[in-house]
């Protein structure tokens, strides 16, 4: 283990290499682009052997991930933003094909109008399309996560998306653990033979038009329709609420260190308010629990790692008997609320002992997030809990009013 000062990327990197990825694609977009950049740096000095593949667009990066996965290969992009967007239908094809690719997602705020400044709007907006989602706090979490992915991927054929906040942890340097290539090794197994058959004396459709329906095969054996095919994806991807802790375990004795699986906790014991969030703004969360006890609160932080699936379970277990749920999101799902929110919400209704559950958009397109502005939400949160406010539309952190027109 040797201690290394880097940015975010760097630690994404060093990941991807100790990983051994066979298969790098790359387009460039702000701030995900020195991900790559590193990499061919590594693979053209011969100390990566793996392919880079420079394509013309965030769709073909993806396109190639998928065509190398589907025939055994490690595979690895990196993007944000409108890259994420435009890379969409491979999304979609990647989760549905069962292929474990990792992806770095450096979060963004997504145009119009254009901003390249951090929030999390990306990587929300396809939250639904069936890969594992993990939310990094720090650079030596990116670096950690980013290592373990390749092997949940590959586990439960599913693919990962590691997401961390653009420039906040992107361009920002601390002090990084990096373990050695033999614990990576010893952690990280080469890949076993893909679930999709690829051989030249057998051939096969990959990903062929499915009817809604079970039928029989050639050989009379009864084979899935689509309906039971996205049955069995979801119950794939649920196995990562087992799997995710699973392998942070076999990290922490690999290596030393553990994030806590699903998710991350701190000071929580006896709080009677839970601030909660995903990302770097966990970090910030932890000073402001450490503030609010100063004052009296007894305030406690949750974060979330895992996104999807949703560890409904451990937010159940962390928020039973508590008063309030405050939760910070860095992203809308536009004519409702926040998505972190509205996920915790759905989870915690009806349970006994349920807390009340207030929510807040903040850092949309990069605004400053002080740790006063989320100490100050937290505190008039607690005055309209204690006067009696069941359900309350979200609050905007740190909005100029007066410029709305």
């Amino acid at each position: 283990m040797t201690t290394r000062l880097m940015t975010g990327n760097d630690a994404a990197a060093t990941a991807v290499k100790l990983a051994r990825a066979q298969v790098i694609a790359a387009y460039p977009i702000t701030p995900q682009s020195p991900v790559v950049e590193q990499l061919s740096r590594w693979v053209e000095e011969g100390e990566l052997p793996a392919e880079f593949v420079a394509v013309e667009s965030e769709h073909s990066a993806l396109s190639v991930c998928i065509g190398a996965s589907t025939v055994g290969a490690r595979a690895f992009t990196a993007t944000s933003a409108n890259g994420l967007a435009y890379m969409t239908e491979q999304i979609w094809w990647a989760a549905g094909a069962r292929l474990p690719i990792v992806m770095c997602v450096v979060n963004r705020a997504m145009a119009a109008p254009w901003n390249v400044l951090n929030d999390q709007q990306d990587s929300m907006s396809v939250r639904d399309a069936g890969w594992v989602q993990l939310y990094c706090r720090d650079d030596q979490e990116i670096l950690d996560t980013t290592a373990q992915a390749f092997r949940v991927a590959e586990r439960i054929n599913v693919p990962v998306m590691v997401c961390y906040d653009g420039f906040l942890l992107s361009h920002t340097m601390m002090p990084v653990d990096v373990p050695s290539p033999a614990e990576v090794d010893a952690f990280l197994p080469p890949r076993t033979a893909p679930l999709q058959i690829v051989e030249v004396s057998d051939p096969r459709n990959v990903g062929p038009v499915t009817p809604a329906d079970p039928r029989e095969d050639a050989d009379g054996a009864l084979q899935p329709g689509y309906m039971e095919l996205r049955a069995m994806h979801n119950a794939s991807l649920l196995q990562a609420l087992e799997v995710v802790p699973a392998v942070d375990a076999e990290w922490s004795e690999a290596v030393g260190r553990s994030w806590g699986g699903l998710v991350g906790e701190y000071l929580l014991d006896d709080a009677e308010i839970v601030l909660v969030a995903a990302g770097s703004l966990v970090t910030q969360l932890t000073l402001v629990a450490e503030t609010l006890r100063a004052e009296g609160v007894r305030a406690g932080a949750l974060g979330i790692r895992c996104y999807r699936p949703f560890p409904a379970d451990a937010l159940r277990d962390r928020l039973a008997s508590r008063a309030l749920a405050l939760v910070y999101d860095k992203a809308l799902s536009y004519g409702n609320e926040g998505p972190i929110c509205g996920d915790l919400k759905a989870a915690l209704y009806s349970m006994d002992g349920e807390p009340a559950v207030y929510g807040a958009i903040c850092g949309l397109g990069g605004r400053d997030v002080t740790l006063e502005h989320l100490a100050q939400a937290a505190r008039d949160a607690l005055s309209d809990l204690e006067a009696g406010v069941a359900h309350r539309a979200p609050v905007w952190i740190d909005l100029a009013e007066g410029s709305m027109r």
